[in-house]
């Protein structure tokens, strides 16, 4: 059911104080006591209760003769396909009577550590800071409890909904977030199953996440995929290897180790883009250029471009 601004809640924020080992007052903790104390946030919400005002809560809550609810540990394979999912069938459903004690433990436990959480603000002391891990303690283990118990009602919804271009376990992973938030805001006094109210936020929650792809695809209608990229090896590999064949052609051209004459060497530059302008010239530029015909050009290039190739040949083969 819909949260109304009416829910009675409560929040107590501690200033973050300083939580470490050498300041005196925490100087009894053990060292898993002091990690636990680490843990505990500096803001806690909790949904009221009338019977939280009863001096018998805190021992019938979680006293000795408390009830106990043994709930299952709950297993799940994400990245198995939904259709093989059957983990956790037929697993007991909890009772009335023991979905709202679990509700009230755990919110009782909030409200005490809420309490303390006041009270350490304004003076901090080892003994209180040990009660707030007890208290974060107890709180924490009901609502693993709420959420084991409950956890098949994400399945259920998950296998109902259809989602274009989502996947079944970020289907899961978003209906869980919206379990956890349930059980943090549920209110069992307005006498609603929290299945009722947990299966719509559980599909609200669907229904955000099918909105957000949705824009999403509307941006990016496809998705990236390495595979399908076209690698630039081949192109890179040929651009080098014609820089370095520039270079080794520059160097023998300007020590004239072929032996060329200055209009074979100019013919050569001009016509391979190697020359001062770094721009290939067709035969008749060049022709204009040294005073040519365009027969002649192509026949002083075709004799020069022997002369170089017996010198590159001769010092491949030396090196």
């Amino acid at each position: 059911m819909e949260r109304t601004n009416d829910m009675k809640t409560a929040t107590a924020v501690m200033e973050c104080p300083e939580r470490e080992t050498e300041i005196g007052y925490l100087h009894g903790l053990t060292e898993l006591e002091l990690l636990r104390y680490e843990e505990i946030p500096s803001t806690v919400d909790f949904v009221h209760h009338s019977s939280f005002a009863s001096p018998a809560i805190e021992d019938r809550l979680f006293g000795e003769g408390a009830m106990r609810i043994d709930v299952p540990a709950w297993t799940d394979f994400p990245e198995v396909p939904e259709e093989a999912w059957s983990v956790g069938a037929g697993r007991p459903a909890l009772r009335r009577e023991e979905e709202v004690f679990l509700f009230l433990r755990y919110n009782y436990a909030r409200y005490r550590l809420c309490g303390l959480l006041a009270a350490q603000r304004r003076r901090a002391s080892a003994l209180r800071a040990r009660q707030m891990v007890l208290w974060h303690q107890r709180a924490t283990d009901a609502r693993a409890n709420l959420v084991r118990a409950n956890m098949a009602l994400v399945l259920a919804m998950a296998k109902r909904t259809r989602i274009p271009n989502v996947e079944f376990a970020e289907l899961i992973s978003e209906g869980n977030m919206a379990l956890l938030r349930s059980v943090e805001k549920f209110d069992v006094s307005r006498g609603f199953k929290f299945s009722t109210y947990a299966c719509r936020a559980i599909l609200k929650a669907f229904n955000r996440l099918a909105t957000k792809t949705g824009r999403y695809r509307a941006h990016f209608p496809a998705e990236f995929d390495p595979d399908l990229e076209r690698s630039d090896y081949d192109v890179q590999r040929h651009r080098m290897q014609r820089e370095d064949s520039v270079d080794f052609l520059r160097d023998i051209l300007s020590s004239n180790r072929a032996g060329l004459t200055e209009v074979e060497q100019t013919v050569v530059m001009e016509r391979f883009g190697i020359g001062a302008c770094e721009r290939r010239m067709t035969l008749a530029e060049v022709g204009r250029r040294v005073g040519l015909t365009n027969e002649r050009v192509r026949q002083i290039q075709n004799l020069a471009l022997r002369k170089i190739r017996l010198v590159l040949d001769e010092e491949c083969l030396a090196a």
